[in-house]
């Protein structure tokens, strides 16, 4: 058996400190409503790196007007697939990975789990290292520091140690306290996006915005599927684990609104002043670090306002991520308390930001590379996963928590063969369509990179069309003994 720590029944409310580990929620205890879902992905969606993925819009030969089509499109509908995802953590009371050991198998199950870790891992050492740029970049300007890292080697642990603390006395104690948290925190944070973002505005140069000639259709298309799939999509195998606790008496569409509305507000306010900001300076698209790159369009007076905006969002962010990170963990088969789990991920993060900083000569480009190259096994899951979920409305709480044969869950050696069949059979058909690595120099170029499709980074929908439809074709979910899909 593989388990977190066990908790009896007991009554709805939860306690400051969750112990639960994976093991599913009893009924009793789920009284969650949509509302509290959307401060939740609202709050994971105000970190300043929203800016650049609009400044990338407009790289890509946008308009503004048209920056602003492909994300309220791409972010509404990626967290619209986020919100549907999540009602498999209503249906089952359990984290979406240890869900997906019913659609993948026991073991079969492992190799989603691995690649959904590792990216959880990757874009908390991002959140990690980006918050510790923005907290010396205001150490600079209150305490008269250099601005570069390297030769401030104390202050920049310190800085890293300050975000993975506050990260982990949110994440650790639990979903109560994390749902509290981004709701809460949201306001304070949320006004301050808004001053400064009220400011930025006020330097645009709009005669440049108004000169620029709209992009092909195609060109849209290719930013809608650039902001779902660097958006949304990253997110989905973590949307079971927060609506674990919803009712069951909570609709269906309820919690998809309330993700997609939830995550859509900020993007969409957040990626069109990132276009307008953009159109009026091009090297914005470019710039190495976003933080910094920002910040010098800012005087003293309202930088400090702005890092503070950065640092929380960047904050609000990294909670759900590392809470998330910690299910996934116990979802291995790692015997300890989730707690315990969530320290051990932000310890990694901690150990991989202080590298990134002191040691390497480069990140972001690297990182985010490494990142997309996991978006496509992830999309690969969603598109699975997904499918199985319109068949699959009930799971089995001791199969899901047994890892043994004994389990409803084994299939045949411990893997569904049909859903991970179609789950590598997706990622293959991906990779045909990535390119991987900096332009001039790319590590990996598949072979039809440089179609269409892949020249416009629409390889994630291939990857999704692929593994849902492949597993539709299989017949989806079907039923074992003694374990009903209904």
């Amino acid at each position: 058996m593989a388990t977190g720590t066990t908790v009896t029944s007991g009554p709805a409310r939860e306690s400051a400190l969750e112990t639960r580990g994976i093991e599913p929620v009893p009924v009793a205890e789920r009284g969650g409503r949509p509302g509290q879902l959307f401060w939740v992905w609202f709050a994971a969606n105000i970190s300043i790196l929203g800016l650049p993925l609009g400044a990338t819009l407009v790289a890509m030969g946008m308009t503004v007007w048209q920056a602003v089509v492909a994300a309220a499109v791409g972010s509404v509908g990626s967290f619209a697939i986020v919100g549907a995802i999540s009602i498999a953590g209503r249906r089952g009371g359990a984290p979406g990975l240890t869900l997906s050991r019913a659609t993948f198998g026991v073991r079969g199950n492992i190799g989603p789990t691995v690649v959904s870790l590792l990216s959880r891992l990757g874009w908390e050492t991002v959140n990690t290292t980006t918050a510790a740029f923005t907290l010396l970049a205001l150490a600079t300007i209150l305490l008269g520091t250099g601005p570069e890292a390297k030769q401030h080697p104390v202050l920049t642990i310190v800085a890293i140690a300050v975000f993975e603390l506050l990260t982990v006395l949110v994440a650790g104690l639990g979903h109560a306290v994390l749902v509290a948290v981004q709701r809460w925190a949201t306001w304070g944070f949320g006004a301050l996006n808004i001053v400064v973002g009220g400011f930025l505005v006020a330097t645009v140069d709009w005669t440049a915005v108004g000169a620029a000639m709209p992009a092909p259709v195609g060109v849209v298309i290719a930013g809608i599927g650039v902001i779902a799939a660097g958006t949304g999509i990253g997110w989905a195998n973590a949307s079971a684990d927060m609506s674990r606790y919803q009712s069951p008496a909570v609709r269906a569409g309820a919690l998809v609104t309330s993700a997609a509305a939830g995550a859509g507000v900020p993007l969409v306010l957040l990626i069109s002043l990132g276009s307008l900001l953009a159109a009026g300076d091009p090297a914005l698209a470019d710039a190495g670090d976003p933080v910094a790159a920002i910040r010098a369009m800012l005087p003293t007076w309202m930088a400090v306002p702005y890092l503070i905006a950065a640092f929380g969002g960047l904050l609000l962010s990294n909670h759900l991520s590392v809470y998330s990170a910690g299910l996934t963990t116990l979802t291995l088969g790692i015997r300890i308390r989730r707690v315990y789990a969530v320290v051990v991920d932000v310890v990694v993060t901690f150990v991989g930001a202080i590298y990134f900083i002191l040691v390497a000569d480069g990140f972001y480009g690297p990182f985010i590379a490494f990142i997309s190259a996991l978006a496509v096994p992830i999309t690969a899951w969603v598109g699975v996963f997904a499918v199985d979920l319109v068949r699959r409305h009930r799971f089995d709480p001791a199969a899901l928590m047994d890892t043994g044969r004994t389990s409803a869950y084994w299939y045949r050696g411990g893997v569904a063969w049909r859903a991970f069949g179609a789950w590598a059979l997706a990622i293959v058909a991906g990779y045909l369509f990535t390119t991987l690595g900096p332009s001039a120099a790319p590590w990996f170029v598949g072979p039809l990179a440089h179609t269409w499709p892949g020249e416009n980074g629409l390889a994630w929908v291939i990857t999704f069309v692929v593994a849902a439809g492949g597993y539709a074709l299989l017949g989806g979910a079907r039923p074992v003994p003694g374990v009903p899909l209904r």
